[in-house]
C-alpha cells in the first residue's frame, strides 16, 4: 500500500479495538478535485468518502493483521456498510474507531465508527459508520502463488505502529 489514509494510531486494545486519526490538509492534492470552483460556486474542498472508507479499512486491517502478528496477508473482502452524514474539510481531523467483531482462519469482520473534530472545538462528532469484512488470502486463495513477504503490511504501516509504541507487533 503506497497511500496512507491514517496518520497516527491513538489507541490500541489487542484483538479488540484500534483507533487512528487522519489530519485533513488543503495540501492534499485530492481535495482540490472535490470540488473545484466553477462559474456558479466557490471551491468546496472535501475529503472524498471512498478515501474515508479506505482510512477505516487501513485502521481495521491493522487490527485484524495484528491478531496473528502480521504473519497472514489480510485484504479487504467486502464493504458491508458505509454511511457518512456530513463532509470533512481541510483543517479537520478524522478519527477511525475499529472494533473486531469476529475472526477465524478465513477472515474477520469489523465494525467502525468515524468521527470528526473541527478545531478549535474539542468534542468529536460521529459522522459515519463503516463495517468491513477481511479475508486471509493465504487460506482462502490456496493454490495461488503470493510473495513470501507480507506485501499488504508494508514498511509504512510498520512506521505508524512504531510511532504508536507498538514495536512488539510491528516486528513480526
Amino acid at each position: 500500500m503506497r497511500w496512507m489514509w491514517i496518520d497516527r494510531i491513538v489507541s490500541f486494545e489487542p484483538e479488540t479495538r484500534l483507533v487512528a486519526i487522519k489530519n485533513v490538509s488543503l495540501a492534499e492534492e485530492h481535495l482540490h478535485d472535490h470540488f473545484p470552483a466553477d462559474a456558479d460556486r466557490d471551491a468546496l474542498p472535501i475529503m472524498p468518502a471512498p478515501l474515508m472508507i479506505e482510512g477505516m479499512a487501513q485502521t481495521a486491517g491493522i487490527l485484524v493483521g495484528s491478531v496473528n502478528r502480521f504473519r497472514e496477508k489480510v485484504i479487504l473482502a467486502k464493504i458491508v456498510n458505509a454511511t457518512f452524514e456530513v463532509e470533512v474539510g481541510p483543517g479537520e481531523i478524522i478519527e477511525y474507531d475499529a472494533t473486531l467483531e469476529r475472526i477465524d482462519g478465513n477472515g474477520a469482520s469489523t465494525a467502525g465508527t468515524v468521527r470528526r473534530l473541527r478545531p478549535p472545538e474539542t468534542e468529536w462528532e460521529v459522522i459515519g459508520r463503516v463495517d468491513l469484512i477481511f479475508s486471509h488470502i493465504d487460506h482462502n486463495l490456496a493454490g495461488l502463488e503470493f510473495p513470501e513477504e507480507n506485501f499488504v503490511f508494508s514498511d509504512n504501516f510498520r512506521t505508524i505502529l512504531r510511532a504508536a509504541g507498538l514495536e512488539d507487533i510491528a516486528e513480526a
